[in-house]
C-alpha cells in the first residue's frame, strides 16, 4: 500500500505540507497575540494556535491522500496519550510535528519547521522537513536518497582531527540525570552545544554541517523524519543499547546520530561512559 502510494503521491504530500504552513503557520509568524500562546508542561514547553491549527489541517489532508492511514501528531497525543499506540499497529501512520521549534517560532526566529513522516510497523518510508521561513523543503524516501529543494545531499564524514560538532538535548528540557549523562560528552575532541529545532539539527547532520546529535527523549514526531533523512544521506544512528532507535518500541536512551557509523558509535560510547 505505502509503496504504491509513494510511487504517485509524493507531490501531493509536498503540496499538503506547504499549504498547511502557508495557511496556518506563516500568517501567524511574528504576529502571535499573547492569548495564542499556551504552556503545556511548564514555561518552556509552549504550544500556539499555529501548532494546533496546522496539525488539524495536516491530519485532514494526509488521511484524505492515503485512505486507511492514521495520524500520530504531537498535539493529538498531548490531548490523548493513547493515540501514540497507533505506531505499533498495522495501519500506515503519518507522524506529524506541526511546528518543530515552537520556542523559536514564538520568539520570531526563522529556525522552525514542519515535520511529517510516513511509517508502518515501525519502518519509516518517507519524510518531509519543511522550514517555510527559510524556504527549504527537505524530502527523503527509503532507498531513494535525501534532497533539499530538489538537490541531493550527503552527510559525508567528519574532518579528520577536528573536534566533533555535536548538538545535544537542550538543558531546558532535560532532567538532572540526563544532564549528567550528556556531560560525558565534555571531553577533548568534542564540541557540544544545546540543540534548537530537532528537525533542523537532523538536517544539519544530513548536510554535514553538524557531525552528531545526542538525544534523551523518545517522541516520534521529533525524530522520525530526521532519522530517515540522515540514513538516506549516508548517516547512522544507535541507542546506548547498540540497537537502532525505532518509533514503534520503547528504546534505550539516550541515542546518538552521526554523519557516519563511526561517529554515531563514538558518541554512543561516550554516552555509555566508555572512553
Amino acid at each position: 500500500m505505502i509503496e504504491e502510494f509513494l510511487a504517485r503521491g509524493l507531490p501531493d504530500v509536498e503540496e499538503a505540507v506547504r499549504k498547511a504552513a502557508a495557511v496556518e503557520i506563516m500568517p501567524r509568524f511574528r504576529q502571535l497575540a499573547e492569548h495564542e500562546v499556551d504552556e503545556k508542561n511548564g514555561p518552556h514547553d509552549l504550544v500556539t494556535v499555529a501548532d494546533r491549527k496546522a496539525e488539524e489541517h495536516l491530519t485532514a489532508a494526509l488521511t484524505r491522500l492515503l485512505p486507511g492511514s492514521v495520524v500520530v501528531g504531537e498535539e493529538a497525543v498531548h490531548a490523548d496519550p493513547t493515540v501514540y499506540g497507533a505506531l505499533r499497529g498495522d495501519a500506515p501512520v503519518w507522524i506529524v510535528d506541526p511546528v518543530d521549534g515552537t520556542r523559536q517560532f514564538v520568539n520570531g526566529e526563522p529556525e522552525f519547521c514542519t515535520l511529517v513522516a510516513l511509517a508502518r510497523r515501525g519502518e519509516i518510508h518517507a519524510s518531509w522537513t519543511y522550514a517555510p521561513a527559510l524556504e527549504e523543503l527537505t524530502t527523503a524516501v527509503r532507498g531513494a536518497g535525501a534532497f533539499v529543494n530538489g538537490q541531493r545531499i550527503s552527510s559525508g564524514s567528519p574532518e579528520p582531527g577536528a573536534d566533533l560538532r555535536v548538538a545535544t538535548a537542550h538543558p531546558l528540557y532535560t532532567s538532572d540525570h540526563d544532564k549528567a549523562v550528556l556531560a560525558r560528552l565534555d571531553v577533548p575532541g568534542v564540541a557540544a552545544r544545546p540543540c534548537g529545532s530537532a528537525g533542523l539539527e537532523y538536517l544539519k547532520v544530513a548536510r554535514g554541517e553538524m557531525d552528531a546529535l545526542a538525544f534523551t527523549w523518545p517522541s516520534a514526531w521529533d525524530h522520525a523524519a530526521g532519522l530517515l533523512l540522515v540514513a538516506e544521506a549516508g548517516g547512522a544512528q544507535t541507542t546506548v543499547a547498540g540497537e537502532p532507535f525505532r518509533v514503534d518500541r520503547d528504546n534505550a536512551l539516550p541515542f546518538a546520530v552521526g554523519r557516519d557509523l563511526v561517529t554515531a558509535e563514538r558518541i554512543r560510547d561516550l554516552l555509555r561512559g566508555e572512553a
